[in-house]
């Protein structure tokens, strides 16, 4: 009901006035109508936008270097250059293949030869060389040269007289011995051989002589002497024993066990 009162006043109002106070009485009252009409719209309250909670920046973690450690290098002490002693013939003389003059020739020697000591024997002073003028080696009497050098440095070696050639023949035949106190005879049967190959036998045997028991060989030129006899004593402790060979030019033949009374 006010509305339309005020809205009834506005009207007689306009009617009254002049045209410019009318027009604006019009626009006035216009404006109060409309102004009553509009109701107040509820005032909205911006919420808040929460600022976002900063994340933290991770700090990065310094990455450790290692020192690597230094290993020291060993040092190399160089290993020194084993020397063999030194032969020169002094005269004309064999070289064998085994440590005696019982053994096959092997090789002449004449002064001024030279070599290498590549062993030595236990129970005899010969020695085991490498001639430079030979492709192999053998054995040589130490009187007959003159050694440069240390012999105890060079090792025992012992003769292996089936490796330096073959023989056609084999042993002997029919080996016995017999004992007439301290002696001891040996014999044995004729191997019949040619003779261009005839080297006749060879004898190594550990005999007992005055009490002490000794490496010994004997050695026969041709095939027609059959039997030996060596002093044996009865004194050592260990038994006495040997073998016999048949040689040829080209070798020795297997070994034949002397049946030692």
């Amino acid at each position: 009901m006010k509305r339309l009162f005020l809205t009834a006043m506005l009207i007689f109002l306009s009617a009254c006035s002049s045209p410019k106070e009318s027009t604006s009485a019009t626009n006035t009252a216009q404006r109060l109508a409309i102004a009553a009409t509009i109701t107040p719209s509820a005032s909205h309250t911006l919420a808040r936008t929460s600022s976002p909670t900063p994340t933290g920046t991770a700090t990065p973690t310094a990455t450790i270097t290692l020192t690597p450690t230094i290993t020291d290098t060993p040092t190399i002490t160089p290993t020194p250059t084993f020397t063999f002693p030194a032969v020169t013939v002094k005269v004309q003389a064999h070289c064998r293949y085994g440590p005696s003059k019982a053994y096959l020739h092997a090789a002449d020697l004449y002064p001024g030869d030279t070599g290498t000591v590549r062993g030595r024997f236990q129970y005899s002073s010969w020695l085991f060389v490498k001639f430079d003028k030979l492709s192999y080696w053998c054995w040589v009497a130490p009187s007959v040269v003159e050694v440069s050098g240390d012999l105890n440095t060079v090792r025992y070696t012992e003769p292996h007289i089936q490796t330096i050639g073959t023989n056609q023949y084999g042993p002997p035949h029919n080996v016995r011995a017999s004992r007439d106190g301290d002696q001891v005879t040996i014999s044995w049967d004729r191997m019949v051989m040619s003779e261009d190959k005839d080297r006749g036998y060879f004898i190594e045997a550990w005999v007992c002589q005055k009490g002490a028991y000794l490496w010994w060989t004997v050695s026969f030129p041709d095939q027609y002497t059959t039997s030996y006899t060596v002093t044996d004593e009865k004194d050592c402790k260990t038994p006495s024993h040997g073998d016999i060979y048949t040689v040829e030019k080209h070798g020795y033949s297997a070994p034949a066990s002397i049946p030692w009374p």
